[in-house]
């Protein structure tokens, strides 16, 4: 009976699941922003306790592969290494996205596309389009929302958006056939779902070398409490 453990940090909510012989048997989560770092190892203590098994009973671990929060990314893959190398174990990755989509193909309607998003920044996000099976159509992108977009999906049929990045796109995408999902986050149960299928497949990653998918280069932002040094122009 393979068991898997999944961790799901792309977003403000910190996510672990144990899964079965692919049932879900344990899952914790801690809709927090910025508590991955405090919360993570809590949590797998406490989905293993849950769970009645132990580190040395896993046959891999699954984490979620990006786009998404670069801390927690970070977070994410550092501790799925750490304990794949300690425990030598296979790494599973999924993309965030996938993980949505694998949620919302449970409960939105079998004739829809799935679009789900992830916010970026403004009127920035990260989607990509599925079909109602949950199978990615096209390639992940970093999308600016207007009210043109995905205007020929939308004339063509229905298209649900879910995500933390799907509110702020109502106002602009108003076409008759859009409809918004709430409730849908990256979740380790939907993670684990996945990576399951893929870890009895044999669709491993590369310890050494794997990295998250950013999407987009991380960018520091100083403190708004640091004032920049005076500069002495010439007479």
């Amino acid at each position: 009976m393979p068991v898997l453990l999944s961790l799901e940090t792309s977003t403000d909510v910190c996510s672990v699941a144990v899964h079965k012989d692919g049932a879900l048997v344990a899952i914790a989560e801690v809709h927090i922003g910025q508590a991955h770092a405090s919360k993570l190892a809590l949590l797998i203590k406490e989905v293993m306790t849950i769970a009645g098994t132990t580190m040395k009973d896993l046959n891999g671990v699954a984490v979620s592969a990006g786009p998404g929060s670069y801390t927690g990314l970070r977070i994410g893959t550092s501790t799925a290494k750490g304990l794949c190398y300690a425990l030598d174990v296979p790494l599973i990755s999924v993309g965030t996205l996938d993980i949505m989509a694998e949620h919302m193909r449970t409960v939105a309607s079998e004739d829809a596309l799935l679009c789900p998003m992830i916010d970026a920044r403004r009127m920035e996000v990260y989607c990509a389009l599925y079909n109602s099976a949950a199978g990615r159509l096209g390639e992940v992108e970093a999308r600016v929302i207007d009210e043109e977009s995905f205007l020929e999906q939308l004339n063509a049929g229905s298209v649900v958006f879910a995500g933390n990045g799907s509110g702020k796109c109502r106002g602009v995408i108003t076409h008759r056939n859009a409809a918004f999902l709430e409730g849908i986050f990256p979740s380790a149960r939907y993670l684990g779902n996945i990576g399951y299928r893929k870890l009895t497949e044999g669709e491993t990653e590369d310890l050494v070398h794997f990295e998250p998918f950013y999407l987009k280069d991380f960018k520091a932002k100083l403190p708004s409490n640091i004032i920049a040094p005076a500069v002495n122009k010439p007479a």
